[in-house]
């Protein structure tokens, strides 16, 4: 499903912000990547996304190595990872529904047929009933539930998600995390970027740590 094989990044002539890293992601898997801010979480998942390359190395999704496709086959890479990034990128000038429904437009997808689809991905993360609501007049723990709904739309077979619940209460961040589990418990692939160590002792079962360079992987969390 996901697999690095020696990988490395850096940017310009800055030291490596990930050196050497190693790891395989099996379907159905739920996985953490923690470690201080800075370490390099955010860039590993940009990387899965096909948002950056790597500076040495391969980065494989889907059996397909990511670096290396043509640009007419990144946007069906697109369609199978659902990516939730810190800056939500919402669309202010836009409605709930509208903002889901973006993906499913880009894709061609009937008008009609993608409102239906972005009304019940806003029903998956409990957002029914806020379908007219404009970004702006939503919490902060709704907002990241409506990127959430953008990026599954799609019906993607990857999650991946930087911080999802940087900033929230406990109870806002668990009933987010009870979103990502809902999904990986009917087999989509997860793996989220935290450094909220109490919500992974909750729902961790592996947790891929990185901290100056070093990379650990193991069950449940880090000690």
């Amino acid at each position: 499903m996901i697999e690095f094989q020696h990988v490395f990044k850096a940017y310009g002539r800055s030291k490596n912000i990930l050196a050497d890293i190693n790891f395989n992601v099996d379907p159905g898997e739920f996985v953490f990547i923690s470690g201080p801010s800075g370490a390099g979480k955010s860039t590993l998942l940009k990387l899965i996304g096909g948002l950056e390359p790597p500076s040495r190395g391969a980065v494989f999704v889907n059996r397909q190595r990511v670096d290396k496709l043509p640009a007419r086959e990144r946007p069906y890479l697109r369609r199978a990872v659902g990516i939730i990034l810190q800056d939500t990128h919402l669309l202010f000038d836009r409605n709930a529904t509208q903002n889901v429904m973006l993906p499913l437009a880009i894709m061609g997808l009937d008008t009609r047929a993608a409102a239906a689809r972005a009304r019940a991905a806003l029903d998956k993360v409990g957002l029914a009933g806020k379908e007219d609501l404009n970004p702006v007049e939503m919490s902060g723990g709704e907002q990241q539930r409506l990127a959430i709904a953008r990026a599954i739309v799609n019906r993607p077979t990857i999650l991946i998600a930087d911080e999802p619940t940087a900033n929230l209460d406990q109870e806002s961040a668990r009933r987010i995390m009870d979103v990502f589990r809902d999904f990986n418990q009917v087999g989509v692939t997860t793996l989220i970027a935290s450094h909220d160590r109490p919500l992974m002792a909750r729902y961790a079962n592996r947790t891929l740590h990185i901290d100056a360079g070093r990379f650990s992987d193991s069950s449940g969390v880090t000690p």
